[in-house]
């Protein structure tokens, strides 16, 4: 049996978490993107180990995190039989999801703001 040398998430790591999941996003999709932020290069299995996650939790955060276009994903065909093994890694750098996460973040600020606004008119009417 193969051992896997496998960086495990730290108290700071957990922080980066909460702070994702506490701006919208789901708890796999923060705990992967949060794991793939620390390696190049992460198998499906190592990402449910590490990050405390079930198979079909990796593959919903995987389909979250798709429309972003942030997550590559590349199929490492392993020896012998059987599914070959998916190799995810960051395609951009952890600052431009920082960017994309403030700039929504922004525009849901503005959005509700306008919403009092239209409120207040209403309400002197």
């Amino acid at each position: 049996m193969e051992k896997l040398n496998i960086n495990q998430l730290d108290d700071s790591d957990e922080e980066i978490v909460g702070i994702l999941i506490s701006s919208g996003m789901s708890r796999p999709a923060a705990r992967t993107l949060t794991y793939l932020k620390k390696v190049d290069t992460a198998t499906a299995i190592e990402l449910e180990k590490v990050t405390g996650l079930r198979q079909p939790e990796v593959s919903i955060a995987m389909k979250e995190l798709n429309p972003f276009d942030w997550i590559d994903e590349i199929e490492k065909k392993k020896s012998g039989k059987g599914r070959p093994n998916k190799v995810y890694s960051l395609k951009v750098g952890f600052k431009d999801i920082i960017a994309h996460l403030e700039k929504q973040q922004k525009k849901a600020n503005d959005d509700a703001m306008a919403s009092i606004g239209r409120l207040k008119k209403q309400g002197n009417g």
